[in-house]
Formats: structure tokens, C-alpha cells, sequence
């Protein structure tokens, strides 16, 4: 498995351009991308295969004879390590159950240049990928994202940025977030503010795009007791027993540990369920651009 650069070719590792040397194929996503980093580094005669996520067994099956054969082969992607948001992964099982030794090359990664570049990133942190497009998994997706006590990475196509930064700033527009573009290409910007800022830019996104969410603010209430060491179950528990209605408790619940709402509901149902009868009577109580 061969980390290849982000955007600039330059970051290519010389041990990674030894191994694609050394390789008799290479197989890749997208074999244009992969040729044209070949030829820049004057790397000729390989064979080169296409495995994109519409490969068919029989692909993947010819790729397993070769190194069965005892040759060398190298996984490379488009851009970025190998195995986040590609079928590489697919490749890299199936050779492990067939008892092939998988070495990995560590190389650039639009996921920590991101998390490195954006200042919001100081211990864990959560990589999202790429959202679901529509319905509930989205919805259940952005809030999660919204809710989240750690800074989020996440990848976004160019033409569902915007949506994404609006759908992201009606759930937390004070939100710190940063938007890196093209990252250690020659047009590389980050562009940097608080959701609501970001997303009434209005603006045309174009190239690789990745977006780094700044954590919840620090958290209070339930939200704090919840970060002590509670857990979900047990903390919709108290919340019902200090009076909250269940769709209150729902709502804390969710912003405590940045679940969808209707898992949080759901939460809430069987801990009212599961309480001592004369708990459940309880009633509720009254944008800036640097290159």
C-alpha cells in the first residue's frame, strides 16, 4: 500500500517511488490519475490496473494470482493515503485470507493536513468521511457532527459544500469550522470562521475539499456529567427523575452526547419504562480566507 501526494507530486516519499520502481503492477482507482504520477517521475513498463468500486470479483481474483505468481504489487489511490473513502480496503482483505504479506507505506493524508492546518485540532479527533447524501443517514450524520464533543474532519464534494455548511450552521452556527481547499496544491486556501459565517458566503467551492468542525463548546449540565463518566442510559434515568418531560430529556440527551434525536427519544422511552412506577410521574420543569 503506497501513500501517494495529496496534490503536490513533490510529496511523494523516496521509499514509496523505489517501491512503485520496484513493482511489477499497480493497481489503482483511477489508472489516468495513477499514469500521469508515473510519468512525472519517469516510471515506465508497469502494469497497471483498475480497481474502482464497481470491480468485479474476477478483478479482484486476477490481482491475487499475480502475487500468488510471487509478484510485487502496489496499491496506490488517486490522492492520499490508501483505504479512506476507496475500495483499496477490499483489495488489502482479500490478500490478508489469502495468506499475502500487506505492507503499508505511510504517506500524505488530506485528513491530518487538514486537522494540522485548521489550529481546531488538539487531541482526539473524529474523521466522518464523506456524508450521506439524503434522508435519515444524513440528518442523523450532521447531527452528529453538530453534537460532537471532539473536532470533526470530514470530506465534501464541491458541489454539496454549500449545503452542507447550511445544513451545519442551523444546527450550530457558532460553531468554529475551517474549509481546506486544494490543500498543498499551487491554489491551496483555508477559509476559516463560524458556520454561520461560512455558509452565508454564498461562494463557488471548487477542487479537493476538506472541512475540520470545531468540538461543542465546553460542556455544562448534562452535557458535563455525561463527559464525568456517566453513561447515556443512566443519565436519561436522572434527567426523567429530575422532572424532565421525555422530550426534554430527549433533547438533553442528544445534545449531551451528540446522538440523533430520535435515538435519544428512543433512550428515554425505555429508561421510563425500566423506572420505579412513581418516578415516571415526575413533570417537566418550566469568515476569513488565508493562502
Amino acid at each position: 500500500m503506497v501513500g501517494t501526494p495529496i496534490g503536490n507530486l513533490e510529496d511523494l516519499s523516496p521509499r514509496a517511488l523505489g517501491t512503485l520502481r520496484a513493482a511489477a503492477a499497480i493497481v489503482a482507482e483511477d489508472t489516468r490519475r495513477t499514469r500521469a504520477l508515473l510519468a512525472h517521475f519517469g516510471v515506465g513498463g508497469k502494469a497497471l490496473i483498475a480497481l474502482d468500486a464497481h470491480a468485479s470479483e474476477a478483478r479482484v481474483d486476477s490481482v491475487l494470482r499475480r502475487l500468488a505468481a510471487g509478484e510485487r504489487v502496489a496499491l496506490v489511490t488517486d490522492a492520499g493515503m490508501p483505504g479512506v473513502s476507496d475500495p483499496g480496503a477490499r483489495l488489502v482483505r482479500a490478500a490478508r485470507d489469502a495468506g499475502v504479506a500487506v505492507e503499508v507505506l505511510p504517506g500524505p493524508s488530506a485528513v491530518t493536513a487538514a486537522a494540522a492546518l485548521s489550529g481546531l485540532v488538539e487531541g482526539p479527533f473524529v474523521f466522518a468521511g464523506f456524508l450521506p447524501r439524503k434522508g435519515g443517514a444524513r440528518r442523523d450524520a450532521l447531527a452528529r457532527v453538530a453534537g460532537s464533543a471532539w473536532p470533526v474532519v470530514l470530506f465534501e464534494a464541491k458541489g454539496r459544500l454549500e449545503e452542507t455548511l447550511r445544513e451545519l450552521a442551523a444546527l450550530a452556527p457558532d460553531r468554529r469550522a475551517c474549509v481546506c481547499r486544494e490543500l498543498t496544491k499551487l491554489h491551496e486556501e483555508v477559509v476559516e470562521g463560524r458556520l454561520a459565517e461560512l455558509a452565508a458566503l454564498g461562494r463557488e467551492w471548487l477542487g479537493e475539499l476538506t472541512v475540520v468542525v470545531a468540538p461543542r463548546a465546553e460542556a455544562t449540565g448534562a452535557a458535563a456529567e455525561l463527559a464525568a463518566g456517566e453513561d447515556l442510559d443512566a443519565l436519561a434515568t436522572r434527567l426523567l427523575a429530575a422532572g424532565r418531560s421525555p422530550k426534554d430529556a430527549a433533547a438533553e440527551l442528544a445534545a449531551a452526547g451528540g446522538i440523533p434525536r430520535r435515538d435519544a427519544y428512543e433512550r428515554v422511552l425505555r429508561a421510563r419504562e425500566a423506572s420505579p412506577p412513581g418516578a415516571r410521574e415526575a413533570s417537566p420543569p418550566g469568515a476569513r480566507a488565508r493562502r
